[in-house]
């Protein structure tokens, strides 16, 4: 009787300790995966405003500085960088160094101001080491002071969701996020700047790599080997003279379409497209191709989570939108408080209605305030004929100014 007692006491704490190991073994992965995968949450929420060409502009506080500075978000940009004019200003420590930077008009040494703080709305990011830039030039193209550009540096620290339709940021901590389930989730190389594979159709069909550069207003910038190499074009095909400008300073390209570019199953046809001479290699050919930029991106809603390199694209609003194909040759800047004809390109549009360099656009038909945007808006408007009020060595007169498509035969 005894004995028959032990054994089944014996046998009920067996059956305890294989109960007990069969809990532990079927509950402890999961908690190791609910610690390895955690749900992505929203960190903040804010608005951006959008710039000519689709370059996005945040604003942010250094330090403990009160002064708001304006930042470009970029994906094309390895770091994240301030403007030499707000170093001077706030007296930081400049740390020079032996790494180069590369733009598309110049290389040089990199000089950094190291483990500071940005404080974007409801979150700071610290311990960033920004390299020093000098942005004069780009504020002048957009009239809008630009202090700096957001890059890397902030992208690989979290998810962030671009909704182009409502103009909001939404930044999450890295995590389990829950993607759209139309749209496209590419899954580029990311080393600094995110890569991926698009199609571009013209005389042939090519597919090749390309920078995702949300930090450039145009559509797609190819080098001048990748062109040639590939063959994409058709031979001795149209091509405009123009410019672009960005790091390092301005650049001359040249303008043109190409027949399709298919990114995922969207398609995009008549695309503009800038050839340039990359002497420093920027697009890092051959290996890549060039990149696509913001005015042909932000066609869609983005979610960037570089931690999994992954970006989800979600045609919007703006997808069916006509692409930009004004031709004026008009290069303006906004220098010192006025809006002033920096270049202008020979047999173009503007050189024929008489414009030069160093006039002073003091109003475009009925608009005189002054507002470079609205003053490129207009003269992006394929056909419209534009009064142009200018001061010419202190005198007033008016420029009557067609703009024309690049598409046009005549040109």
């Amino acid at each position: 009787m005894i004995q028959r007692l032990l054994n089944r006491n014996l046998y009920n704490c067996y059956l305890k300790f294989l109960l007990l190991l069969a809990f532990i073994v079927l509950t402890i992965p999961k908690v190791k995966a609910q610690e390895q995968d955690p749900k992505a949450t929203l960190l903040t929420r804010f608005p951006f405003t959008t710039l000519s060409g689709g370059i996005i502009i945040v604003q942010a506080r250094l330090e403990n500085f009160p002064d708001t500075l304006n930042f470009i978000l970029d994906t094309g940009s390895g770091g994240i960088s301030i403007d030499s004019a707000v170093v001077e200003y706030f007296h930081l420590t400049k740390i020079p160094t032996e790494r180069t930077l590369r733009g598309i008009a110049m290389m040089r040494k990199v000089i950094y101001v190291t483990d500071k703080t940005l404080h974007l709305p409801n979150l700071s990011i610290e311990h960033l080491d920004f390299h020093i830039n000098d942005y004069e030039l780009l504020t002048s193209v957009y009239g809008v002071k630009i202090d700096g550009i957001i890059g890397y540096s902030f992208f690989s620290r979290y998810i962030v969701k671009i909704d182009y339709d409502n103009s909001m940021l939404d930044i999450y901590n890295q995590g389990k996020i829950k993607y759209p389930r139309s749209g496209l989730k590419l899954t580029p190389t990311i080393a600094g700047i995110p890569v991926f594979n698009s199609e571009i159709t013209d005389n042939r069909k090519i597919s090749s790599n390309f920078y995702f550069d949300s930090g450039a207003g145009l559509c797609v910038l190819m080098s001048e080997s990748f062109v040639n190499d590939s063959s994409v074009f058709v031979k001795n095909k149209k091509m405009l003279l123009t410019q672009a400008e960005g790091i390092g300073g301005k650049k001359p390209m040249r303008l043109t379409t190409v027949k399709e570019i298919k990114i995922g199953p969207y398609k995009f046809k008549k695309v503009p497209a800038h050839v340039f001479h990359d002497e420093f290699n920027v697009t890092a050919y051959p290996l890549l191709g060039g990149l696509i930029g913001n005015d042909l991106l932000r066609r869609f809603n983005l979610i960037i989570n570089y931690a999994e390199k992954e970006i989800h694209l979600r045609p919007n609003t703006h997808f069916n939108e006509k692409f930009d194909y004004s031709y004026t040759g008009l290069g303006i800047y906004y220098v010192d408080g006025q809006i002033i004809i920096e270049d202008v390109l020979e047999g173009s549009p503007a050189e024929k209605a008489g414009l030069m360099p160093g006039d002073i656009i003091a109003g475009i038909n009925t608009t005189l305030a002054g507002n470079i945007q609205n003053y490129k808006n207009m003269l992006q408007e394929v056909g419209s004929k534009l009064k142009i009020l200018i001061v010419r060595k202190g005198e007033l007169s008016i420029v009557m100014l067609k703009v024309k498509s690049f598409l046009d035969k005549d040109l």
